[in-house]
């Protein structure tokens, strides 16, 4: 495990860096990838973004959102330096058959990550988003985040924390999104973007909701999408925090068949360790958020993560 200050030297000495994040991108895992683009390109580096997956229209008001890649079939993208945020290495996708870099260097806050032999790994578990992360080495490294990076890295923190509604925003977090808003940030302008929805979103949110299952006596409600309604539903985004909030449920999950034996699940709790229930399956995340891949057919996905789900709330699985 390397320190800060080793992340931030690793960081100076390359000179051409591609940087990456968790296939399905969420708020923290572009608003990182993009802050830390900022903040290297501020040092002089060739800065390259490569994520694996279609990147929600919404985060079109962060500033670099247009030079975000995602790789080609057959591309090789040569580099000093991978950076891999807010995942373990092996979530992300055809990045890495895309990437040829020397070394490779993990930064995340999530405690599941172990690490992979062959890397570095920078890991806080006390941080609530890699984008906090990402800004304390803006303090490490000497740069001072400009407008265009304090807006990336404060969506990372909003969004990672439910606009600092959830338990893990500490007195930290809070000082980092005061010295982002100093720095230019505009939470207004963020969270307005973000807020919208196409009206065929809302419509395919209204379907998904007028499907969603509760089980394990009520403690757990699930959304679960067959490859059809996920290759038409444009954004889902959103679903999970809709039935995180029922009465009575404590596991909110949502799963979605990208392929015919891959299907991709969020989980989200108020007691649960769902980081428990990913780890089963090779996923990972936080007590109260987590996530994994089944390589398995829909209906198989859907009772293998109904029956891991009602085993940890009928054994008390909690942190």
């Amino acid at each position: 495990m390397m320190t800060l200050s080793e992340t931030a030297a690793v960081l100076r000495t390359a000179d051409k860096v591609v940087i990456t994040a968790h296939v399905n991108p969420d708020g923290d895992a572009i608003g990182a990838s993009l802050g830390l683009m900022h903040l290297l390109e501020a040092l002089g580096k060739h800065v390259t973004v490569l994520l694996d997956d279609d990147i929600p229209a919404a985060f079109s008001v962060l500033p670099g959102y247009d030079v975000i890649r995602r790789p080609q079939e057959g591309e090789a993208e040569a580099c000093d330096l991978l950076v891999v945020l807010d995942t373990m290495s092996d979530r992300i996708g055809c990045v890495a058959a895309a990437v040829r870099a020397p070394r490779i260097l993990n930064i995340d806050h999530h405690h599941t990550n172990p690490g992979t032999a062959g890397e570095d790994l920078y890991l806080d578990a006390t941080r609530a988003a890699t984008a906090e992360i990402v800004c304390d080495l803006a303090e490490a490294l000497g740069v001072q985040p400009d407008a265009a990076a304090a807006a990336c890295l404060y969506t990372g923190l909003a969004t990672d924390t439910g606009f600092f509604r959830f338990s893990n925003a500490t007195a930290h977090t809070y000082r980092a999104a005061a010295a982002l808003l100093e720095a230019g940030a505009q939470p207004h302008v963020i969270s307005e973007a973000l807020e919208v929805r196409p009206l065929q979103t809302v419509r395919d949110l209204a379907e998904a909701l007028g499907e969603l299952e509760l089980f394990a006596g009520g403690r757990a409600c699930g959304i679960f999408l067959t490859q059809e309604q996920t290759a038409r539903m444009a954004s889902t985004e959103s679903f999970i925090g809709h039935i995180r909030v029922i009465d009575g449920v404590d596991v909110a999950v949502v799963l979605k068949c990208k392929e015919p034996e891959l299907c991709r699940v969020s989980m989200r709790s108020k007691h649960v360790d769902v980081s428990r229930v990913a780890t089963l399956f090779g996923g990972g995340g936080h007590v109260r958020a987590a996530g994994c891949t089944l390589t398995q057919p829909f209906e198989e996905a859907r009772k293998t993560i109904m029956t891991a789900i009602e085993r940890a709330i009928r054994e008390g699985w909690t942190a």
